[in-house]
């Protein structure tokens, strides 16, 4: 049974703009006992079971709503939360297996909490708050863990990092990214023009890569590269073939190896290099 298999049956349970409606009607479901919930996870197991799968989870639906509810504090749409934890609820049914011996419920619970958790993560702060799995545990906890609204003292951040087998320097750096908020990119429509002038909008533009500018660029570097050619052109066959071989090349020849091809002296090469070097430079700044 896939995800989309299992979504599919209970689309109808999807929490929309009446939420109070929704965990009415999911708290109206009946709680399987014990034996009904193992027999439908039975049948679900052995028999690839949509039925089964979807009344074990519509008897689940409230376990969300109350996991979901301990997730208030982060300011996000209680619909959603409960959505996600649904998602993680179907997938625990997926996974569930009869023969444990424990009951669905318990076995769900990492699986709705994971779901919950990562859209938090994703949508509480335009920018990702917690990446490595100490950030995440710090996330959900150091809140909680503090003993008032303050900034935690040096003792207290020990402590905590203790608890949670994290580093000291972790606690404190996700203390400051739980204190710090999220500026408006256009700033604020109270702001007087000073302020207004000050709004990220107004420094976050690289003007590196203004297509004007690139542009004008590509035009400089084509042009630049053509005269270039052309004076290279205007020289004698051996100058030419000197300038090549020692800057144009993927293996630049050396003075001594074209001394012996022209049978010449290194000293000679080099006075011919320059000479020719001296008429690129004239022809390119005339």
């Amino acid at each position: 049974m896939s995800d989309c298999q299992a979504l599919q049956p209970i689309a109808v349970t999807i929490p929309g703009v009446n939420l109070g409606s929704y965990i009415q009607a999911v708290n109206s479901v009946a709680v399987l006992s014990a034996e009904e919930e193992r027999a439908l996870a039975e049948r679900l197991h052995q028999d690839q079971d949509l039925d089964a799968a979807r009344q074990l989870v519509l008897a689940h639906l409230r376990f969300v709503v109350h996991i979901a509810k301990s997730y208030a504090g982060y300011g996000l749409p209680q619909a959603d939360l409960i959505q996600e934890g649904n998602i993680g609820l179907m997938k625990a049914v997926k996974r569930f297996d009869p023969t444990m011996g424990v009951r669905l419920v318990s076995f769900a619970v990492h699986w709705i909490k994971a779901e919950i958790h990562e859209y938090v993560i994703k949508n509480w702060r335009i920018v990702k708050v917690a990446t490595t799995k100490a950030q995440r545990k710090l996330f959900f906890n150091l809140r909680s863990m503090k003993k008032d609204s303050g900034h935690l003292t040096m003792a207290e951040a020990e402590a905590i990092a203790a608890d949670l087998n994290v580093s000291t320097r972790d606690v404190l750096e996700m203390e400051g990214r739980l204190l710090s908020y999220d500026a408006p990119l256009d700033g604020s429509p109270d702001d007087d023009d000073e302020r207004a002038a000050q709004a990220p909008i107004h420094y976050l533009e690289d003007h590196r890569y203004d297509p004007a500018v690139q542009v004008e660029e590509a035009d400089w570097e084509s042009s630049s590269q053509a005269r270039l050619m052309t004076a290279i052109g205007n020289l004698d066959a051996r100058s030419q073939a000197i300038l090549s071989r020692r800057w144009l090349a993927e293996e630049k020849a050396t003075l001594h190896e074209l001394a012996d091809e022209y049978g010449v002296s290194a000293e000679r090469i080099r006075q011919l290099e320059k000479n020719a070097m001296d008429k690129v430079r004239a022809a390119l700044t005339a």
